[in-house]
């Protein structure tokens, strides 16, 4: 029988609950809105949705990476053990809570939720703060993706609509300041690295007059977004965001990835941002129909599609196994682009009614998490490949 490791590196739990978890929060999802119900009673039933690909899905990755990427950072020891099984509880104790915010009481949904993120912080502290380390103003995002869950459970207990949706919007984009900062990292590294193996002459070039363009940009987009969300100056923000995006991505040689799903993967991901940007820019200026799911081209498209490219990733070179994606991850990659694509071009493009379109979009995404979890569930808890620990 092979021995089950789930708690040996910070990636295996929370990679695994992620996974697990886009299937069973979609799935919940479909269902909900297929049946017409509200699970806050005081809130829209598409801010739970929202809430929880956020806190849930979203909070499990980041908890993931960082839990595997501090140790990298500082040259100290992995966090092992019964830190990432307090820290599990925790967020499967926030996620119950949220899913019975109807019933209990709301100072205890607030407890259980709102314990997760500052533990976290906790955990990894120490390490960045010792070692002086250029990442530790990461641990400021964790403090305000908490505040800002905390200003939801307020605009929950006071049945405030538009509070809720801010707060939601300012943590998205939060998570897209994330996907700015790491992504613009990993991205050119790994795609320099990939075109050196296979004997490609490599010109990944990156600008740092781009490089703090395109970051300062969204972290103002924040800002704008808590103080301003529907005003002309936030579409500009959002436009000038896209169009650094877009320059920077010119320099990655993204033409030269498609033999290489792993790859590719991650530009297809990036690529999300200035479309979904561009989206809402044009939303704001002009309200056109066809720019009115941008949410969900930065949620669905640039979010959730560089998670599961650096979970498909990280976990494969965690566990001393070689850097290729299977054939049904490839396939996931493609269904999970698609579902986003479904998701904000369907209500304009497609000729059905917007419940089917909002269906197949889902279903699409099912399709790719649930390819991930086959092939991802024995990887995350099973021993590495080369038999070393962790």
């Amino acid at each position: 029988m092979t021995r089950l490791v789930p708690f040996a590196y910070g990636f295996r739990p929370f990679f695994l609950a992620a996974g697990w978890f886009a299937l069973a929060g979609i799935g919940a999802w479909l269902w909900l809105y297929r049946a017409g119900l509200a699970p806050f009673g005081g809130l829209p039933a598409f801010q739970w949705h929202a809430h929880e690909m956020l806190y849930g899905f979203v909070a499990a990755a980041i908890a993931g990476f960082m839990l595997t990427a501090v140790p990298s950072w500082t040259g100290e020891r992995g966090f092992a053990g019964r830190p990432l099984v307090v820290l599990t509880c925790l967020w499967l104790a926030g996620r119950v809570a949220i899913a019975a915010a109807g019933v209990l009481p709301l100072p205890a949904v607030a407890i259980a939720e709102l314990a997760f993120l500052p533990a976290l912080a906790a955990t990894i502290a120490p390490s960045l703060l010792r070692s002086s380390n250029r990442n530790a103003p990461l641990l400021i995002v964790l403090f305000v993706l908490w505040g800002l869950d905390a200003t939801f459970l307020y605009a929950l207990a006071d049945r405030d609509v538009l509070l809720a949706g801010t707060a939601l919007r300012a943590a998205l984009d939060v998570v897209l300041l994330l996907v700015t900062i790491i992504g613009g990292r990993i991205v050119p590294a790994f795609t320099a690295n990939a075109l050196r193996r296979r004997g490609v002459p490599v010109r990944v070039r990156a600008h740092r007059v781009v490089e703090a363009w395109a970051i300062v940009s969204m972290a103002v987009l924040v800002f704008a977004d808590l103080v301003a969300p529907t005003h002309g100056v936030t579409a500009g923000i959002a436009l000038t965001a896209a169009l650094a995006h877009a320059v920077r991505m010119s320099g990655w040689q993204t033409l030269t990835t498609w033999r290489e799903p792993i790859v590719w993967v991650l530009h297809a991901a990036y690529l999300w941002l200035p479309i979904g940007l561009l989206l809402k820019a044009a939303w704001l200026l002009t309200g056109a129909p066809w720019a009115a799911h941008w949410p969900h081209a930065l949620g669905a498209g640039a979010a959730a599609t560089m998670i599961m490219a650096v979970m498909t990733r990280a976990a494969l070179g965690h566990t001393g196994r070689p850097l290729v994606a299977a054939k049904p991850i490839a396939w996931a990659y493609g269904l999970l682009v698609l579902a986003a694509a479904v998701r904000v071009f369907g209500p304009s493009l497609l000729p059905v009614s917007y419940a089917h379109v909002i269906t197949c979009a889902a279903v699409l995404w099912l399709a790719a998490f649930g390819l991930y979890a086959w092939v991802y569930t024995p990887i995350l808890l099973g021993p590495r490949a080369d038999g070393k620990p962790g």
